[in-house]
């Protein structure tokens, strides 16, 4: 003992006597031993090398800060036990789905020989086909999304689902919070899965309170918390906007449950502008069973009591997925008895728009494959299918995005298909409410430009519509922006559509918005000062990060 003391003592002794030159040149050796260390993370862990740059660029221009910020948001961890949920929940599911003679992954035969690799690519990493023979409706703006689902929602029988990454408890969606209320004290069995993040407000609102006094099932996905953080990353969020009713009746597209008229009206870019479609079809399987099935997956998969749930349904099924008698106006244990006052505000008088879009007809037996993707359980699923249909476009391939921060590769795949005849067209608001996003996107332009490609600059306000056309018989439509934190990142579902009708219907509303726009010239755009495009090309190092 002691000598271990005197041990302990000559070290202390040896530390004392050093000089600060001698502790930098200590720093200094570990400071790079980690960065080494961290590099050799980042290499071995990052599969796309724009990340890997980014994050080593970080990691050596801000040590610390880049330390810091690549073990909180470096990985995409979105947990070892709600993984574990997931795939709890997806077997319950699909053990069932094969007891009941309910086949998802089928249907590539449907479509014409050119498109079934792709739709291998989604049926491979999410297990669900082509179905055909659905009625769709495309709906162009929030006064109509408003009226089908409020009136769906009053006249629904058995069950609403619901999955947004954004509610927003202000003007009609206040009106869709009292048709679910209703709903719920008639027996009707209704559930809302919210983004912890994106809908904060509505989380700590007395909407919420409201609807779970009603007997409305409100779940959070992804909480988060300062231990939380410690074990997945808090920037993973569920972006997906989906609604079932009764299981035939499906919404789905980049609408957040937000009235445009009250939401981020304080960022100066105009309304949102978004679109859903409606889709309806009587068959057993369909878009609408796969998105219940998907959103059902993820509410099971947020918590061990909604596991234990999900697994006694599943045990006690009777009918099409998840549906029972309803008895949730039981209220179990965890539905608290609170105040039922709501917020209610006049409707402000900024941001309005002038774009209108005329009514789209319903169209018939239309083709169509839903692709759900989420960090470490999909893969990279529709980044790999937009990139494949654009390799693939013969005539045209006609993108609107609010959000364009494209990797190398997909970038690659534009310029050169505008390189070899194709008429490409990416629409884009020409001001969006993220200053980092803004700029990364226009570090692309010039080489876009070069290569023929149209950039369309949307001045209606903030064109949020994530859909993107190919030809005329093709068309990716859902909640995925064109940057790598919806590629990578997010949980996210987009619709394959492949029926010609339902294609030119996006197409057609693509059109429309064309004419609120200002097409951005390459003579302007070189013509730019040098330290503006420099900025660019800077923030551009970080674009795979944001």
């Amino acid at each position: 003992m002691r000598e271990a003391s005197i041990d302990i003592f000559t070290i202390g002794q040896i530390f004392t006597n050093w000089t600060w030159g001698e502790y930098a040149g200590l720093g200094l050796i570990f400071h790079i031993i980690l960065m080494i260390v961290m590099t050799l993370r980042v290499v071995s862990v990052q599969r796309n090398i724009g990340v890997s740059i980014a994050w080593i660029a970080v990691l050596y221009t801000v040590p610390v800060f880049g330390l810091f910020a690549y073990i909180l948001l470096g990985e995409p961890m979105i947990g070892r036990r709600y993984r574990e949920r997931v795939d709890q929940a997806s077997i319950m599911m699909n053990d069932m789905a094969r007891r009941e003679h309910l086949v998802f992954d089928k249907g590539q035969d449907l479509l014409p020989i050119k498109y079934r690799g792709v739709s291998q690519i989604g049926t491979r990493w999410t297990g669900l086909g082509v179905f055909p023979d659905h009625q769709m409706q495309l709906l162009t703006d929030p006064a109509s999304i408003f009226q089908r689902l409020i009136e769906d929602i009053h006249a629904a029988q058995r069950i609403v689902f619901m999955e947004f990454y954004i509610v927003y408890p202000k003007g009609q969606v206040l009106d869709v919070i009292e048709a679910l209320s209703v709903a719920a004290q008639r027996g009707v069995e209704c559930h809302i899965l919210a983004d912890s993040v994106g809908s904060f407000s509505f989380i700590n609102s007395s909407a919420h309170r409201k609807l779970e006094k009603a007997g409305v099932f409100v779940h959070q996905s992804l909480p988060v918390g300062l231990l939380k953080t410690l074990f997945k990353r808090s920037d993973l969020r569920n972006h997906r906007k989906m609604v079932v009713i009764d299981e035939y009746i499906g919404y789905i597209g980049s609408f957040n449950l937000v009235d445009p008229r009250f939401f981020k009206q304080n960022k100066n870019v105009g309304q949102w502008i978004d679109v859903a479609i409606r889709t309806t079809s009587q068959h057993s399987i369909s878009i609408n069973t796969a998105m219940a099935k998907v959103i059902v997956t993820d509410i099971g998969a947020e918590n061990n009591d909604n596991l234990a749930e999900l697994h006694q349904r599943v045990n006690n099924y009777t009918r099409k997925l998840y549906v029972m008698d309803p008895t949730i106006n039981d209220l179990n244990s965890r539905v608290k008895v609170l105040g039922d006052t709501i917020d209610h505000h006049e409707q402000p008088d900024i941001g309005s728009t002038s774009i209108v879009i005329p009514k789209m007809p319903v169209v018939d037996k239309v083709m169509a494959q839903l692709i759900p993707s989420a960090p470490q359980l999909t893969a990279h699923v529709i980044y790999n299918t937009l990139v494949t249909v654009i390799h693939r476009a013969n005539k045209r391939i006609r993108i609107t995005t609010p959000y364009f921060v494209p990797d190398e590769s997909l970038s690659g795949a534009l310029t050169i298909a505008a390189k070899r005849g194709v008429e490409v067209t990416i629409i884009v608001p020409e001001k969006v409410d993220s200053f980092l996003v803004q700029h990364a996107s226009q570090a692309y332009y010039q080489e876009l430009l070069d290569a023929g490609v149209t950039i369309a600059l949307f001045r209606g306000g903030l064109l949020h519509a994530k859909t993107v056309v190919i030809d005329d018989d093709y068309c990716l439509f859902g909640t995925v922006n064109i940057d790598m934190r919806s590629f990578y990142l997010n949980m996210e579902v987009s619709l394959a559509i492949y029926t010609p009708e339902m294609v030119a219907q996006v197409a057609d509303c693509q059109e429309i918005y064309l004419q609120s726009c200002r097409i951005l010239g390459n003579e302007e755009w070189q013509q730019r000062h040098g330290s503006k495009r420099l900025f660019d090309n800077v923030v551009r190092l970080f674009s795979p990060l944001l």
